[in-house]
């Protein structure tokens, strides 16, 4: 994979559901992926996965050594149901609880970069509270990730509050730490109608990784597959970072 100049990863729910992860892998090499993203989202299922044994995350690190395909990401988005935005302090305090063991589990099975989504809240009212709680959770999370030495990627997201990289960058002056960076999403830049080129250049010192994503027109979370492409080849082209392909 080090021959390539952009290497391509595949995200683990656009491949076949299930707990096995060297079926997994397997099936990601014969469809020509480098790599694997790792979901770990609000349901109980994939939650569990942060309270693995010594002997499950060891599997997952043999999977790899054996496939050759790496897992490199976490996409990080059960911060949906336990936001570090929120104003109850019990779920607040899971949220971060959630990200501490996010970061374990990531420097035990050698995931470099979590991804965590750009909401303070994502099923409640936003308010400049909510706001003032994610940026400091947000902080604290970035202080736990630089101790493991574990990168988190902040996602372009489909929401107000993180639906550009200038807005994102705004985040990361004031973070003001390299184990900080930003993961744009090609499909939510292009769907808030923002000057995508003009984006990615103002990102491009600071971007870890794009992802596309294929979905139908119905809606801000959707964007046309050949658009997609079209989109993320361009910003392949403007950088040497991996791709990652997504279906949702």
């Amino acid at each position: 994979m080090l021959a390539k100049s952009i290497p391509l990863g595949i995200y683990e729910k656009a491949l076949p559901a299930g707990e096995c992860w060297l079926e997994r892998l397997k099936l990601a090499k014969a469809l020509g992926f480098d790599f694997v993203e790792m979901s770990l989202d609000e349901t109980d299922a994939r939650l569990a996965r942060l309270d693995w044994s010594p002997e499950q995350r060891l599997a997952l690190v043999k999977a790899v050594a054996e496939t050759g395909v790496r897992v490199p990401s976490m996409c990080l988005s059960a911060h949906r149901r336990f936001p570090l935005g929120s104003e109850d302090d019990a779920v607040r305090h899971q949220g971060l609880e959630i990200m501490r063991k996010a970061i374990q589990l990531a420097q035990d099975v050698g995931i470099r970069v979590i991804q965590p989504a750009g909401y303070d809240v994502y099923y409640q009212q936003a308010n400049d509270e909510t706001r003032r709680r994610f940026r400091d959770g947000l902080k604290q999370s970035v202080e736990m990730a630089s101790r493991a030495q574990v990168t988190l990627a902040m996602e372009i997201m489909d929401y107000p509050l993180m639906n550009s990289i200038s807005k994102a960058l705004g985040y990361a002056h004031y973070l003001n730490n390299p184990w900080f960076q930003l993961y744009p999403d090609i499909g939510n830049l292009s769907a808030w109608d923002n000057d995508v080129q003009m984006e990615l250049k103002a990102g491009s010192g600071i971007s870890w990784r794009y992802t596309s994503k294929t979905r139908s027109p119905a809606s801000l979370k959707t964007c046309r597959s050949a658009k997609g492409w079209s989109i993320l080849n361009a910003a392949s082209k403007r950088s040497s970072r991996p791709a990652t392909a997504d279906r949702t």
